[in-house]
């Protein structure tokens, strides 16, 4: 199952034990850090599609934290989770690139939703994305979504699937094929072929030329 990442930022160990349950009985892949250090530290290590940060954290708070973040251009979309909703603070959330807040304490179906929106939002308003059917590929993040789940594919197969997007209704031939792939060394037909299979299983309509090469058909 093709899982959608979230990095929860919560402090509190009850309340954080319970969103990471939650998120994870929602489908989510959820990494839950309790500081500010250790989340910028998974910032690095991992690429998320949406925040969830508590404020008032440790090291570094949740402003802070954003700041930092959008000021090196990651645009990951954020929800706070917070006590603090006095007018200030609303403007200092958003200030520093908050895309949502919720109050504590919250309605966890309420919350599912606003995540929900948020990652919809996000893959639909960005321009750096090809899309094929009902999945969506952004092209700066190499992130693939089909029905609001993420989706995992190897380098080799992801470099294929954004081949053939950037591609469609143009025939290719399998030595350019391989030779994209594999970037002028010399690849194995019968590899390429168990990826097709794989991409076609994900929901690309892929024609096989006989003794030509591969077509992505327009849906």
């Amino acid at each position: 199952m093709y899982r959608t990442k979230i990095l929860l930022v919560e402090d509190d160990l009850i309340l954080g034990e319970s969103l990471a349950e939650l998120l994870d009985d929602e489908g989510f892949d959820v990494t839950w850090v309790k500081d500010g250090n250790e989340a910028l530290s998974s910032t690095y290590d991992s690429k998320y599609s949406l925040y969830l940060f508590d404020v008032d954290i440790p090291f570094i708070n949740g402003f802070e934290l954003l700041k930092s973040l959008r000021e090196s251009l990651d645009e990951t979309p954020c929800i706070f989770l917070t006590a603090k909703v006095d007018i200030e603070s609303l403007s200092d959330g958003f200030s520093c690139g908050a895309d949502d807040y919720i109050k504590k304490p919250f309605d966890c179906s309420e919350l599912i939703i606003r995540i929900n929106t948020q990652i919809k939002k996000t893959f639909n308003t960005r321009k750096d994305t090809l899309s094929y059917g009902d999945i969506i590929y952004d092209i700066a993040s190499k992130i693939i979504v089909k029905e609001d789940e993420e989706i995992y594919l190897s380098p080799s197969e992801l470099k294929l699937f954004e081949l053939f997007l950037q591609n469609k209704s143009k025939v290719l031939t399998k030595e350019n094929i391989l030779y994209h792939l594999h970037e002028g060394e010399e690849g194995s037909e019968a590899a390429l072929r168990v990826q097709i299979s794989k991409l076609k299983k994900l929901g690309l309509n892929i024609t096989n030329l006989r003794a030509v090469g591969y077509r992505l058909e327009e849906l």
